[in-house]
C-alpha cells in the first residue's frame, strides 16, 4: 500500500506485531474515515493497546504497514505533530492549577500557550481552570487530560479508555466532550469497554479479537446486521407455554423471566397477536426490541471462537 485514501485518517494493511511466539496483532487491515468517532473494541488481550502503540510510533510493527493522516507508520515524526493522545490515566502536578499544568505541557511540547483558556472552556472546566489539579474530580482530571491531548490542535485524537473509573455523570460529560471535538472537524479513535457508551457516541467501529479484525465499518451496519425482535407476555402465567408455541411458528423464541423474546420481523407481531386472541390468550406485552451493540458484539466474538 503506497498511499491511503484522501478521506481516511487511519489505514492499516496486514499490520502485525509479534512478541516471541505470541501474535499480539495479526494481519490487521482497517480503514477509518476522517471526521468520525471510531470505537475500538475487543476482549482483554485482543491487541487494542498494541495497535494504538503502533499508531503512535511507540512500537514497531513486525509485518505489514499503514498510514496515519496520509503518512506511513514507519515515519511517525511526519504525523505525530497532528495527533493528540490520552493513554492510561493523565498525570499532572497536583499543587498547580489546571491552566498552569496545560501551559507547562504546551511549552514542553513547543505548542502555543494562547489556546489554553480556549481549551479549558472547550473541555468544560470554565471557572475551575485556576484551581489546583489536586482538587479536581476524576472526571475533571480526564477532561484536563483531553485538553492536554488537544494542545497541538490535532487532526486525530486517540483516547484509550477515557471513561475508565468515571461515575455516570462523568461518563456523560466525556461523551458530550467527544461529540464536541468530533463536531469541530477532528477524528477520534477511542478504545473502550463501555459498549453502551460507544453505541451512543460512535459513528464507526473496529472489533478486534486475537489480534484480528472481526468487523470494521459503520456502527449502524454492525448493529443492523443483527435481527431485532419483540417481547411477548401473556396476562396469565399458565398461558406461557401456549403463547410460546404460537410465537415459535414465526421465529426463534426464548423464555426469560416470564417474557418471551422472539427474533423475527417486526410485522410478525400482528400475526402473533391475532393467533393469541383466537386461542383465548390476552397479551399484556407486545413491543419491538431493537438489537443493541452489546448483543451484536457478543454474537460476533462468540461466532468467531
Amino acid at each position: 500500500m503506497s498511499s491511503q485514501p484522501a478521506d481516511a485518517a487511519i489505514v492499516t494493511d496486514s499490520l502485525s506485531k509479534r512478541y516471541g511466539g505470541i501474535r499480539a496483532v495479526d494481519g490487521l487491515s482497517i480503514e477509518i474515515p476522517s471526521g468520525v468517532i471510531c470505537g475500538f473494541v475487543g476482549p482483554n488481550g485482543s491487541g487494542k493497546t498494541t495497535t494504538i502503540r503502533m499508531l503512535l510510533g511507540l512500537v514497531r510493527p513486525t509485518a505489514g504497514n499503514g498510514h496515519v493522516l496520509g503518512h506511513p507508520l514507519g515515519h511517525p515524526r511526519a504525523y505525530l505533530a497532528r495527533v493528540g493522545a490520552l493513554i492510561e490515566g493523565p498525570a499532572f502536578y497536583p499543587t498547580l492549577s489546571g491552566e498552569t499544568n496545560l501551559r507547562i505541557l504546551a511549552k514542553l511540547g513547543g505548542f502555543s500557550t494562547k489556546r489554553v483558556p480556549e481549551l479549558i472552556e472547550q473541555v468544560g472546566l470554565t471557572g475551575r481552570g485556576k484551581d489546583r489539579a489536586s482538587s479536581y474530580s476524576l472526571g475533571m482530571k480526564q477532561r484536563l487530560g483531553v485538553a492536554a491531548a488537544l494542545l497541538p490542535d490535532p487532526d486525530l485524537l486517540i483516547l484509550d479508555e477515557p471513561a475508565n473509573g468515571l461515575d455516570p455523570a462523568g461518563i456523560i460529560e466525556m461523551r458530550d466532550l467527544m461529540r464536541t471535538v468530533r463536531d469541530s472537524g477532528k477524528t477520534i479513535f477511542v478504545s473502550s469497554h463501555l459498549l453502551g457508551e460507544l453505541e451512543r457516541v460512535a459513528d464507526w467501529l473496529v472489533v478486534l479479537q486475537n489480534g484480528k479484525s472481526l468487523y470494521a465499518g459503520p456502527k449502524d451496519e454492525m448493529v443492523g446486521a443483527r435481527k431485532g425482535g419483540f417481547a411477548v407476555r401473556p396476562e396469565r402465567a399458565d398461558q406461557l407455554e401456549a403463547t410460546q408455541r404460537i410465537a415459535a411458528k414465526y421465529g426463534d423464541c426464548t423464555l426469560h423471566e416470564g417474557t418471551l423474546h422472539v427474533i423475527a420481523a417486526e410485522e410478525v407481531a400482528a400475526a402473533i397477536n391475532r393467533d393469541c386472541v383466537q386461542a383465548g390468550i390476552t397479551l399484556i406485552e407486545l413491543h419491538h426490541e431493537q438489537a443493541t451493540l452489546e448483543e451484536s458484539f457478543l454474537s460476533l466474538i462468540g461466532g468467531s471462537a
